[in-house]
C-alpha cells in the first residue's frame, strides 16, 4: 500500500514554457525542446480512467445546428474586420500579443467603445473592460484622450480570477477585453501570476465562460524578447484567433496579422495610423513608405510588397561610400541583413560592381519591414544606382526575386503589384519572366519582363538613354 500511495505522489515536473510534464528530472523539453526549462511543479497523481456521462439527447445533426449564432458583427474599427474576416463572432475567443507600448491598449479601448455605441447597428450594447495593468482612472484618462467613453461600457480593475468572473457574471456583457490574461491570478491553483499554471487556468477559465455565455473575448497577452507569445503553447491551440501586433516605436505605422483564425483568412493584414489622439484604420497606407522627394534620386528603387494579400509599395534607399580602412560596413534598417549581403556578392559577381572596399547602407522608408524576397531586385537595383551616381528613371518600379546566379525568380501576384503601382502614379515595371498572366496593364502603363539582373540593368539603361 505504501509503494502505491507513493507512486501516486510521485513528484513532477513542469516545462514553464510549454507546460510539458515528466515524471523525472531532464534537461531538455520533450515537447518544445527548450533546455533548462523543466523545474518541479511538487506531488502529482496518477490520472483515473472517466467513465461515460449521460446526456439529456443526443448531438443534433450538422445541417439543424443554427449557423445564425456564428455571423460576424463589425467591431467598428475597418482594418480590424478585415483580418478577423469580417469581425467579432459571439463566443469566440482572440489572442492579441504584442510588444509593449505598441498599442493594444488603446486599439482594444476603441473597440470595446466602438461595440459599446453599437456599430454596425443593432443599438447599445454592454461591454466589460477588464485591466490588471493599470488602475481605472488611468484607462479612464487614455479613453478621454482618445474619445473613447461610452454610457455601456463598463471597466473594473482586477487581477484576481474570481472577482472578473464575477463582473462578467453581473454585467453580462456582449464584448469582454482582458488587459492582459498575464495579470490575471487565480487562488485554486498555484503559482504565481503570468507562470504556465496561472496562464493555463484563467485562460480556460475564461474561454469556459465565453463558450458558455456566447460572449466575444478579447484577451491581450505579452510577448517575450524573441516576439514569441508569453505563456504555454497551450493558449494559443485553445483560443479561436490569434493575432500579432506589430510596429516599430519610432513609427506610427501599426500592423496587425491574423497568425490563426478559425472563422476568416490568415493572410490578411490590417494597417493603423497610431497618433496622439488615438488610432485610426489606414485604407491606403502606401503614401507613407514614399519619400516624397520630387526630383530622382540615386540609390532609390520603389517595389511593392504583398501584405497577406493586400499591395504596399515602399521606397528601399542605399548609399554607398568609400570604407576608411579595414572591413566595409554593411549597415541595414527595414530589411533582412543576411539577404543584403548576399544581393552585394551577386552585384559584384554576376553585374561586375566593385563594391569590396565601399561601406554599404541599406534603409526602408517609414519604418516599412520588407521580408518579403520579391524585394531582392529593388534593393539590387537601388544599390547599382548608388554605386555608378545615377537615378533610376522616375516612375519605376522593381518587382522580382534574386537568385545567385543572377537570375531574376517568379514572384506571385505580379498583376496585383503593377496595378496598384499603376493607382499610384507610377509608369514603368521591371518584373521576372512567369508564366502566370500579369491581367489588364493600365493604359501608358510600360512594364519590362526580365529573366536576369544584367537584363534588368540593360531595360533601365534603355529607359534612362544611360547607365541607371
Amino acid at each position: 500500500m505504501a509503494t502505491k500511495t507513493a507512486a501516486k505522489r510521485a513528484p513532477g515536473y513542469r516545462c514553464t514554457e510549454c507546460g510539458w510534464t515528466s515524471v523525472k528530472w531532464v534537461g531538455r523539453c520533450g515537447e518544445c525542446q527548450a533546455w533548462g526549462t523543466v523545474e518541479e511543479a511538487g506531488g502529482g497523481s496518477t490520472p483515473g480512467r472517466t467513465r461515460a456521462s449521460t446526456v439529456a439527447s443526443p448531438a443534433p445533426r450538422i445541417g439543424e445546428v443554427d449557423a445564425t449564432l456564428a455571423s460576424f458583427r463589425t467591431t467598428g474599427v475597418r482594418e480590424l474586420d478585415r483580418v478577423l474576416g469580417g469581425g467579432l463572432v459571439p463566443g469566440a475567443v482572440i489572442l492579441l500579443a504584442g510588444e509593449p507600448g505598441i498599442g493594444k491598449s488603446t486599439l482594444l479601448l476603441d473597440v470595446a467603445a466602438q461595440t459599446a455605441r453599437g456599430a454596425g447597428g443593432g443599438g447599445e450594447r454592454s461591454v466589460l473592460y477588464l485591466t490588471g495593468e493599470e488602475s481605472a482612472a488611468q484607462v479612464r484618462s487614455r479613453a478621454d484622450r482618445i474619445g473613447a467613453v461610452a454610457d455601456t461600457l463598463r471597466l473594473a480593475a482586477e487581477t484576481d480570477l474570481g472577482r472578473a468572473l464575477g463582473q462578467i457574471e453581473r454585467t453580462d456583457p456582449a464584448l469582454v477585453v482582458v488587459d492582459s490574461v498575464q495579470t490575471l491570478q487565480s487562488a485554486e491553483v498555484e503559482g504565481v501570476a503570468g507562470g504556465v499554471t496561472q496562464v493555463r487556468e484563467v485562460a480556460a477559465s475564461l474561454i469556459r465562460t465565453a463558450k458558455e455565455k456566447g460572449i466575444t473575448t478579447i484577451l491581450v497577452g505579452h510577448v517575450t524578447k524573441d516576439g514569441a507569445i508569453a505563456g504555454p503553447r497551450l493558449l494559443e491551440h485553445l483560443v479561436d484567433v490569434v493575432c500579432q501586433f506589430e510596429g516599430d516605436r519610432h513609427s506610427r505605422l501599426r500592423l496587425v496579422r491574423a497568425v490563426k483564425n478559425r472563422f476568416g483568412p490568415t493572410d490578411e493584414v490590417g494597417c493603423f495610423d497610431l497618433r496622439e489622439d488615438g488610432i485610426e484604420s489606414l485604407d491606403d497606407p502606401s503614401g507613407l513608405f514614399l519619400s516624397g522627394t520630387k526630383d530622382p534620386v540615386e540609390g532609390t528603387c520603389v517595389t511593392v510588397t504583398l501584405e497577406g494579400r493586400r499591395p504596399l509599395v515602399a521606397e528601399v534607399q542605399s548609399l554607398l561610400t568609400p570604407s576608411g580602412g579595414g572591413s566595409a560596413r554593411r549597415t541595414v534598417s527595414g530589411v533582412d541583413a543576411a539577404r543584403v549581403n548576399m544581393l552585394l556578392a551577386v552585384l559584384q559577381r554576376r553585374a561586375r560592381f566593385a563594391l569590396a572596399q565601399d561601406d554599404c547602407y541599406v534603409a526602408t522608408v517609414g519604418g516599412v519591414r520588407l521580408a518579403e524576397p520579391a524585394s531582392d531586385l529593388a534593393v539590387a537595383v537601388a544599390i547599382a544606382s548608388a554605386k555608378l551616381g545615377a537615378p533610376v528613371p522616375q516612375g519605376m518600379i522593381a518587382v522580382g526575386e534574386l537568385g545567385l546566379a543572377g537570375e531574376v525568380r517568379p514572384v506571385p501576384g505580379v498583376g496585383r503589384r503593377v496595378r496598384e503601382a499603376a493607382r499610384l502614379g507610377f509608369t514603368r515595371a521591371l518584373v521576372p519572366r512567369t508564366p502566370e498572366p500579369l491581367g489588364e496593364v493600365p493604359a501608358g502603363f510600360s512594364v519590362a519582363e526580365v529573366g536576369t539582373l544584367g537584363e534588368a540593368l540593360g531595360s533601365i539603361q534603355s529607359w534612362t538613354g544611360g547607365q541607371p
